[in-house]
């Protein structure tokens, strides 16, 4: 009944073909993709909280599994977002489920369920465990040797993806203009990559701070291992707290998105406090693209382009992947930093290389799947192949971008920068 339901309202437009319980099929006997739809429970979730969040549970609960190119299901979804289900639809899919679609279901365990005022202090520590402190293995079988968890620079596309997060790790260092001897901030430092690439290639004293326990664990014996506790340090700590100012340059990857919107000025002044007259900041992040008009929500939620942080409070990204997580447009940030006193010198889009990062990322948890479900679990990696998969369409749909920003704290006029980049 549900697959004759589909075949009707989507006639020839299913691209990739639908299973389910009852054992009908619907689409393409040749797709390279299968949704199943395990149990009524899928539909009834989707019929008691409709649009991104009802699809989410269905999926995160494994009511419903995705079978085969999850990159085709992803562009399937999207190609949906004009259509919506009428009234009398929805009432077709609630007697498919029977008397169980009265029957409120819990939201699955998983689901984020943060307590207290938004970027305080102990929430963001929260936030950042409920991310990040999963499984440094889990992370190993996605971002690979290089642990890096920000888009890498590909010279071409058939780089390795440890040679462009190296890549990445020098343009930043360049645009810093590190020299032996200065001093490094890295904020939100991750695994220590950008810390100890610095240390090593350009003989700095670099210091990295992350709200992430098991990110310093890791970072601390990387470094221990690789001899380079002479020159870089990781330590967890809220970038509130920082101090030991003035550094000569500062970086920020992937972390202003936990910041927040209204917090954006307090971050930026913080680190303009921390950072020398004539020193430099790096802001790299994943930014918001203006949209000329709203969207109306599709059957399943608008798309899953829409999947972004800080997008709405009630979807997939915010219960399951970035609680509190926000995008904010480049533009903004830019503003934002010049307000608190940086002059912005440069700023540089790397929206393609992200999907291309994505989807590496995509393919080592995929080809390492039964480790990734061994250290997080199964619910845990059937999150991050939809998550992972559907950021990549958003960046290669130009649904989201990334920037980096490059600014200086003015020395009163001097800037330190000569006529052109001197940058790669």
């Amino acid at each position: 009944m549900l697959a004759r339901l589909l075949r009707d309202l989507l006639g020839d437009d299913l691209s990739v073909a639908v299973a389910t319980w009852e054992g009908e099929r619907a689409g393409p006997s040749d797709a390279s993709a299968t949704v199943v739809i395990r149990s009524p429970k899928a539909v009834a979730r989707m019929v008691q909280a409709p649009g991104q969040l009802g699809l989410a549970r269905a999926y995160v609960a494994g009511d419903i599994e995705v079978e085969g190119d999850i990159f085709a299901v992803v562009e399937a979804v999207d190609a949906l977002e004009a259509f919506r289900l009428t009234p009398a639809q929805w009432v077709q899919l609630a007697r498919i489920v029977g008397p169980g679609v009265l029957r409120r279901l819990p939201a699955p365990a998983e689901e984020a369920h943060l307590r207290g005022r938004r970027h305080s202090r102990g929430r963001d520590r929260a936030a950042i465990a409920y991310h990040y402190d999963v499984s440094n293995e889990f992370f190993r079988t996605i971002l690979g040797p290089s642990m890096t968890y920000s888009c890498a620079l590909f010279a071409e596309e058939g780089v390795s993806l440890e040679e462009a997060q190296s890549a990445k790790h020098e343009l930043i260092c360049q645009k810093l203009s590190l020299r032996p001897g200065d001093r490094l901030l890295d904020i939100g430092c991750g695994w220590g990559a950008l810390v100890a690439h610095a240390a090593r290639h350009h003989d700095v004293q670099a210091l990295g701070v992350t709200l992430s326990a098991a990110q310093v664990e890791w970072a601390a014996k990387a470094l221990v291992d690789n001899d380079l506790t002479d020159r870089a340090t990781v330590r967890f700590q809220d970038y509130r707290e920082v101090t030991g100012g003035p550094f000569d340059a500062v970086s920020s990857v992937g972390m202003s998105e936990h910041v927040g919107r209204a917090q954006l000025h307090t971050y930026f002044e913080k680190l303009f406090r921390l950072v020398r007259p004539g020193g430099r900041l790096v802001n790299h992040a994943i930014s918001d693209l203006p949209r000329p008009q709203a969207h109306w929500p599709g059957p399943l939620g608008g798309g899953l382009r829409h999947l972004r942080p800080g997008a709405d409070r009630d979807d997939f990204i915010d219960r399951y992947v970035f609680p509190d997580g926000e995008l904010v447009e480049v533009g903004a940030v830019v503003s934002a930093m010049q307000m608190v006193g940086f002059e912005v010198r440069h700023v540089e889009s790397l929206r393609e290389h992200y999907g291309l990062t994505l989807r590496r990322w995509v393919a080592n948890l995929e080809d390492s799947w039964d480790a990734a479900v061994a250290a997080a679990g199964l619910t845990r990696a059937r999150t991050w192949r939809l998550y992972l998969a559907a950021s990549a369409r958003s960046f290669e749909t130009a649904n989201i971008g990334v920037y980096q920003v490059l600014a200086v704290k003015p020395d009163g006029g001097r800037s330190g920068f000569s006529l052109r980049p001197d940058f790669a």
